[in-house]
């Protein structure tokens, strides 16, 4: 079978998704769960009386979707435009006389919306996974390199002195509020889906048969029961596209910083070496940050995922003429770009290339200038921080003029010796004493999920 995009290509399937990923969206996943959500409204309609327990016995046990005729079931979807009358026809047949329960009182929408949320389902898990086993790689990264000094960067240019540490511990806190995100995610908008034609259920009666029926089928699998239908309120799967996207940004950011230390001039990084990975054609010296170029490159993408999502969110009256059909192309996709992107990051950060010598090297090239802030604060409480400012400020620029260091050019200023003293200002040289509370915040972000284990601090108490 021929293949036309880059999720479904031999060549670049496992650089946009994974295996795993894939499975849970692939064409026999769809079909199977479909038959699941079949047969699993058969059996809530029999428990709350609705159909025959015999009928219901009769679907479980005769529908298969191995027996279905897939190239029968593509013809008639293109013809119907959906897939759920075409595959409830055959199905039906199957189960012989029981088949004229089959589907009862549903709709088309019904029973695709119910599939779309347990692939959503199991798509989360999968994201659920693969989130904390990155963040499990960004914690021990953070824990070795606390102390592990380097330029701390503002509008690419040095500012103060930081810890390569903290730069990750930034990274994992992120990720640790997605989590927070991805469980509350899971427990607000994994909702069944059983509403009828216009979804009042008017099918199944006046009575409160019918959302006993849907509370049964929501029991049955595993799904949030809701208050009302949702056929056009898509909030909930827009919700969940939307935290795919912000994951898939902050592990971008992660790439961007990455790709950017990889960088001949900075060298601070590399990523884990594999013979042949990141060459070029034509240049032998190549190793390019492929792995971080993905992450960014899925961050973009689903960007327009979620942007297409909040289009689909706006939905005519009781039933939409067109905007549901995005999901179908846009839900599968992101899953697979946010699976691809937690994939590289984690194999990358478990085997990151730190040069922490040329992180130190760096951290010079300015001849002491990232302290200057240092020098002003310290000056501030005897010239009053506005004089001591434009003192250092003068002898920044002087330093630059001049290619000498910061230090020296301050010993050379007697209001700046008499201020600080020259012992004083040589300790203010020193990167590893202005790192402020770096290390202290790093330490608990790496340690958080040990803290709340043992009862220190809720979780969502930690700061």
């Amino acid at each position: 079978m021929s293949s036309s995009t880059v999720f479904d290509s031999l060549l670049f399937r496992d650089m946009f998704g994974t295996a795993e990923m894939r499975a849970v969206f692939s064409d026999e996943t769809y079909l199977e769960t479909v038959v699941r959500v079949e047969v699993a409204l058969a059996r809530a309609q029999a428990r709350v009386g609705i159909i025959p327990r015999s009928a219901a016995d009769a679907i479980a046990a005769c529908c298969d979707p191995a027996r279905l005729d897939r190239e029968r079931l593509r013809r008639d979807t293109d013809i119907v435009g959906y897939p759920i009358l075409p595959l409830v026809t055959q199905l039906a047949a199957q189960c012989g006389d029981a088949g004229g329960y089959l589907h009862w009182g549903a709709t088309t929408q019904d029973i695709m919306d119910t599939t779309t949320v347990l692939q959503c389902a199991r798509g989360l898990n999968l994201i659920a996974d693969a989130l904390d086993r990155l963040r499990d790689e960004l914690r021990q990264l953070g824990d070795r390199h606390l102390d592990t000094v380097t330029a701390g960067r503002t509008h690419l240019q040095h500012a103060l002195p930081i810890t390569f540490g903290y730069r990750v511990a930034v990274w994992l806190s992120a990720l640790d509020r997605h989590a927070e995100r991805l469980t509350a995610v899971r427990r607000r908008d994994l909702m069944v889906q059983f509403g009828g034609a216009a979804g009042t259920l008017a099918s199944l009666g006046p009575g409160p048969d019918a959302l006993r029926v849907r509370a049964e089928l929501a029991a049955e699998l595993g799904l949030r029961d809701p208050e009302i239908t949702w056929h056009v309120a898509r909030d909930g799967l827009t919700e969940i596209v939307g935290l795919l996207a912000a994951v898939g940004a902050s592990i971008g950011k992660i790439g961007m910083d990455v790709a950017m230390m990889c960088a001949t001039e900075f060298g601070e990084l590399a990523e884990p070496y594999v013979e042949g990975r990141g060459a070029s054609s034509t240049m032998p010296q190549k190793r390019n940050p492929i792995s971080s170029e993905l992450m960014i490159a899925a961050a973009k993408l689903l960007r327009d995922k979620s942007s297409a999502m909040l289009d689909a969110t706006m939905q005519d009256f009781e039933r939409a003429t067109g905007p549901w059909h995005i999901e179908w192309a846009v839900i599968p996709e992101a899953f697979l770009l946010l699976s691809s992107s937690l994939a590289q990051a984690t194999q990358t950060l478990a085997n990151l290339q730190v040069d922490t010598v040329r992180m130190r090297d760096n951290l010079d090239l300015t001849g002491g200038l990232v302290l200057a802030e240092a020098v002003m604060m310290a000056l501030a409480p005897d010239l009053g921080r506005q004089r001591a400012h434009h003192i250092v400020y003068d002898a920044c620029t002087r330093a630059t003029e001049s290619g000498t260091d910061l230090a020296d050019e301050l010993l050379r200023q007697p209001d700046i010796v008499a201020s600080l003293g020259e012992h004083r200002i040589r300790q203010l040289s020193d990167p590893s004493a202005y790192l402020g509370s770096a290390q202290t915040m790093t330490h608990t972000v790496t340690h958080r999920l040990s803290q709340v284990a043992e009862g220190q601090t809720p979780l969502n108490d930690l700061h």
